[in-house]
Order: structure tokens, then C-alpha cells, then sequence
């Protein structure tokens, strides 16, 4: 359990056991507003069927298609409209699975376009102080001083 005081969390675990729309259920009944989102994973909120029935037909079609030299014609169509409907220029969608993983792939895109253009030297990155740029060693590493 990462940023979890892990004894903290022994002597009184805080256990949720169901969620739904903008609220968590704790083991005592307790409703808790989800006020992240899941962690900006549920930002449609918990619980939507038309959401899961979309899952399942799709699990039921194909469940995953590797991404190492073969694909599916889904995400393909879904970076299409994205690119569609951003602001001009920004015409190229990279998938990824969470933030962390956003943020490593940035600074290895960033470092790749400089080698590109024949800046392969440009290697300084710029990055908040102490701030949150993810549990991927890349981010760890940027926003730390």
C-alpha cells in the first residue's frame, strides 16, 4: 500500500467493501465521498452498468491484444476521434496504463525527439521541486531534491 502509515493502517484499517456513483461504503456502512475519483481512475463514478455491460462485451469479444507488434482496431479508432477533437497540432495519441507510466514515457519522448532532431546532448529535464510526478522511477527521480 503505497503513502499508507503501514502500522497505522494494522492498528485501524479503513476498509471500504463497495462503491457506488460518488461514494465509497465502508465495513461499517459509512458512506465517504470519493472526492479523487479513485485516485482519477472512476471519474465517471463507481458502479455505472452501462459502463461495465461496455467492459464485458468487450472481454466477451476479445479480452487483450498484446501491444508488442500486433494490435486492435479499437484503440486505433478511439486515437482518431481524440485527435479529432483536440486543439490543432495536437494530432498523435500514445496510450498508456496509468499516470506514473504518462510521465515515464514523456521523458523518454522528450529525450527521443532531441536525438531526432540531432539534439541528442539535450538531456536536462525540467520538473517542480518535490513535486508528484509519479511512482515510476523516471518520475521519482524528476521531481527529486
Amino acid at each position: 500500500m503505497p503513502f499508507t502509515a503501514n502500522s497505522q493502517f494494522k492498528a485501524s484499517p479503513r476498509m471500504l467493501v463497495s462503491a457506488e456513483g460518488m461514494y465509497y461504503t465502508s465495513e461499517d456502512k459509512r458512506k465517504i465521498l470519493d472526492g479523487t475519483a479513485g485516485l482519477w481512475c472512476c471519474n465517471a463514478g463507481h458502479g455505472r452498468h452501462e459502463i461495465s455491460e461496455a467492459v464485458a462485451s468487450q472481454i466477451h469479444n476479445l479480452d487483450f491484444a498484446p501491444t508488442f507488434q500486433m494490435g486492435h482496431p479499437l484503440p486505433f479508432q478511439f486515437a482518431e476521434q481524440l485527435a479529432e477533437i483536440a486543439p490543432s497540432g495536437l494530432n498523435r495519441v500514445f496510450f498508456t496504463n496509468s499516470g506514473s507510466e504518462s510521465v515515464d514515457t514523456a521523458l523518454k519522448i522528450a529525450l527521443a525527439y532531441q536525438r531526432a532532431i540531432g539534439q541528442g546532448t539535450r538531456t536536462r529535464l525540467i520538473g517542480r521541486e518535490r513535486g508528484y510526478h509519479g511512482v515510476g522511477f523516471g518520475g521519482i527521480s524528476w521531481g527529486h531534491r
